[in-house]
């Protein structure tokens, strides 16, 4: 049985830490659900660490949708919460109720994240009115990098750490179950916090926050050019890959691989049969 929003709001009132990771396909949600976590978010993260964009901007609904389908299926314990790309709820609050509800019809999503303060409070609350579950985001929002110039850090000055604040309890008001701060200053994030009733996920935000949410592919090293500074790393796959390629690569032109254990066998005496069997004959063997 999936965890429900009901027990993320239970672990923050329990004061219980809430882990979190992406995750953007079958194998990868196989492997996080089978560790027990609560939550598993399928960003639109995927575009740059998936697909090879340049930002979270380009991914579409049918990515989106497409990626959460297959999360969907490789997992049956954790809350699956879906990401909204880019222009696919900002346009009017009819097309964000179209789009929303595909992610728990189509792709099985138990939830839907939005980019944006309380600017988005009334979508959040008509989407939370016909049974869409929403996590917000505050902060740093990838798919306004654009307009904040760049991957900067957010709050940082009075006027925007009060409109932090501000947007954190209007998206709580709206009906948002819980609040991603990415890149919040870690006084602010514990501020906000204390102020909010939801649990706040925090991705650069300090240890103040409710949980904790990052990306599969940076704490398990799959890119060495790469490490933002709000990630830890717990393995280096990456290099691990690098070096099984090698030695595969190595046994397969010595002739090692494949070997005995790694092959079929069958009746000696067909193959004996078969070399002495005329090539104009096998029609008749059939």
């Amino acid at each position: 049985m999936r965890y429900t929003i009901k027990d993320i709001q239970d672990s923050k009132d329990k004061g219980e830490k809430i882990p979190t990771v992406t995750a953007y396909d079958y194998t990868s949600a196989k492997i996080v659900d089978q560790s027990g976590i609560q939550m598993i978010l399928v960003g639109d993260s995927l575009g740059q660490v998936v697909l090879g964009y340049d930002s979270t901007v380009p991914v579409t609904m049918e990515e989106m949708l497409h990626h959460t389908k297959a999360v969907v299926r490789g997992s049956s314990n954790a809350l699956i919460i879906a990401d909204m790309p880019f222009m696919s709820y900002q346009v009017n609050i009819e097309k964000a109720m179209e789009n929303g509800s595909r992610f728990l019809k189509e792709a099985g999503a138990q939830a839907i994240k939005l980019e944006g303060g309380e600017e988005l409070a009334e979508t959040v609350w008509k989407l939370t009115q016909i049974g869409i579950p929403i996590m917000a985001h505050i902060g740093l929002t990838p798919q306004s990098v654009n307009q904040l110039g760049g991957y900067k850090v957010q709050g940082k000055t009075m006027k925007t750490a009060v409109q932090l604040i501000k947007d954190a309890k209007g998206l709580q008001e709206a009906g948002a179950f819980s609040i991603v701060l990415e890149s919040v200053p870690t006084l602010l994030s514990k501020l906000i916090t204390e102020r909010v009733a939801i649990p706040t996920i925090g991705i650069g935000a300090g240890p103040f926050c409710d949980g904790q949410i990052q990306v599969f592919h940076d704490i398990f090293g799959f890119f060495s050019d790469f490490i933002p500074k709000h990630t830890r790393r717990y393995l280096n796959i990456g290099d691990s890959i690098k070096t099984g390629l090698s030695e595969y690569i190595n046994d397969v032109k010595s002739g090692i691989f494949p070997g005995e254990i790694e092959s079929h066998k069958m009746n000696e005496n067909i193959i004996n049969e078969l070399k002495a069997t005329k090539s104009n004959h096998f029609t008749a063997l059939k």
